[in-house]
């Protein structure tokens, strides 16, 4: 099994706990998510979703600064321990919510709300130590087998939270109640990371005080003076542009095509483990030898050529649960694998010292910003097109493709100069410090 999986030894325990970690965490919000969208959609409705959305995303943004102080400062399994408990107590405090009455669309907002926050912040720093734990070349072999983890947490959470509806209406208790044992999985997942990970060796770094001007200035300088960082983070941006739009359109013609909301919940998360599935069998057998073959600065075209596709497909078949599902499903599987592995596998080469500001403006304020910006978009294109009796999704979708074709643009640049940007000083001097270091005996 070890040889089949790629594990050398000394590995397999760490990666059965990593693994779990992010099972669990995956199995939570995959149905915390379902639970936020079918309830609000059935409470308010899809166009107001957009407001949600960008209120979120503007919070990313603020909590991306005071983050970046934490997440290089602090031991980064003392800082997933305690996020995890953190969570279970949280979701207490939402099912408290519920039971005092407090008005649906205030509780399923708040969900929504932390849910979308948990999307990028407990990955974030769980990949965080993950790349502190493992180097470049174990990146490339256990990576895609983590990512497994968090499918296979994906797959229960949907299945759990497809057949709940029934299963509760049967004893006569509301969808909500998965939000106790949203909070048992966490409180669980506090425990095997205490347990598991204390004697985790993972290297230490050094940081001076600094204030959250610095943090920010010290990730962006990162980003912005290496070339091949600046072209991705800019093609980034854009696909999350075009990939926001392209999300709030399923949601409308989901919305326009099931009224009931424990019929959408299952269909929801019918729909979403139909994905993981898929998603598992890419990321399981073809991701890794995909990135191999191709190497991984031309990985990054994988995406955004999918979203291309589903983008034309849904100009000319703009309405239907199919054609939806067709149009948002495919960029959404590749995005989620191979798109999302070949970030993580080039985050490795940022030195330890920076690697969680860098993360940080990658994986978290570039996907904020670019989200925001798309549902601005896409509310000021549904707010201009029904003032004067239009069609709203041709004009949308039609940004979303031109920000795609862009973001390939810059994908291309990104290519042309990641060779060159190895030789970056910012990537080099590092390097050579650490070598010396590793050869003085103290």
């Amino acid at each position: 099994m070890n040889r089949l999986l790629g594990l050398r030894p000394g590995e397999t325990r760490l990666v059965l706990i990593l693994g779990f970690v992010l099972m669990g965490n995956s199995l939570a919000l995959s149905m915390a998510n379902v639970v936020s969208v079918s309830g609000f959609l059935s409470e308010v409705g899809v166009n107001e979703i957009l407001i949600v959305w960008i209120v979120d995303l503007a919070l990313v943004v603020l909590a991306t600064g005071l983050q970046s102080l934490i997440v290089d400062r602090f031991d980064r399994v003392a800082l997933l321990r305690w996020m995890a408990i953190g969570f279970a107590l949280v979701y207490v405090g939402l099912r408290t919510m519920f039971v005092l009455d407090i008005p649906n669309w205030i509780n399923y907002s708040v969900l929504f709300l932390l849910t979308e926050q948990q999307y990028l912040f407990f990955p974030l720093i769980f990949w965080i130590l993950a790349n502190d734990v493992f180097d470049m070349a174990q990146s490339k072999r256990l990576f895609p087998l983590l990512t497994t983890g968090n499918f296979v947490g994906q797959i229960l959470g949907l299945g759990l939270a497809a057949f709940a509806p029934r299963f509760l209406a049967h004893y006569d208790l509301a969808s909500t109640e998965m939000l106790a044992f949203i909070a048992v999985v966490y409180l669980l997942a506090f425990i095997i990371i205490d347990e598991g990970l204390r004697s985790l060796d993972v290297r230490q770094t050094k940081h001076k005080p600094e204030t959250v001007r610095e943090a920010l200035t010290e990730g962006w300088g990162f980003v912005r003076e290496v070339p091949s960082f600046r072209y991705l983070m800019i093609a980034i941006m854009l696909l999350t542009i075009a990939f926001t739009i392209v999300e709030f359109h399923f949601l409308f013609v989901s919305e326009d095509t099931i009224d009931n909301a424990d019929d959408f919940q299952t269909f929801y998360s019918l729909y979403n483990m139909g994905a993981t599935l898929a998603a598992i069998v890419i990321q399981t057998l073809l991701t890794r030898r995909i990135i191999n073959r191709i190497t991984l600065k031309n990985a990054f075209f994988i995406f955004p050529v999918t979203l291309v596709c589903g983008l034309s497909w849904l100009l000319a078949w703009p309405m239907g649960i199919i054609s939806a599902l067709f149009g948002v499903g495919l960029p959404r599987l590749v995005r989620g694998t191979i798109g999302e592995t070949a970030r993580k596998s080039i985050q490795a080469l940022v030195p330890p010292e920076r690697r969680g500001r860098v993360s940080m403006f990658m994986d978290s304020y570039l996907f904020a910003v670019g989200g925001l910006i798309g549902s601005v978009l896409a509310g000021v294109i549904i707010f201009l097109t029904k003032a004067n009796n239009t069609i709203p999704y041709y004009a949308y979708l039609t940004v979303a493709l031109v920000s795609t074709i862009v973001a390939i643009w810059f994908t291309f640049r990104m290519r042309s100069v990641y060779d060159a940007s190895l030789l970056n000083w910012r990537l080099k001097r590092r390097q050579r410090r650490a070598n010396v270091l590793d050869k003085l005996n103290f």
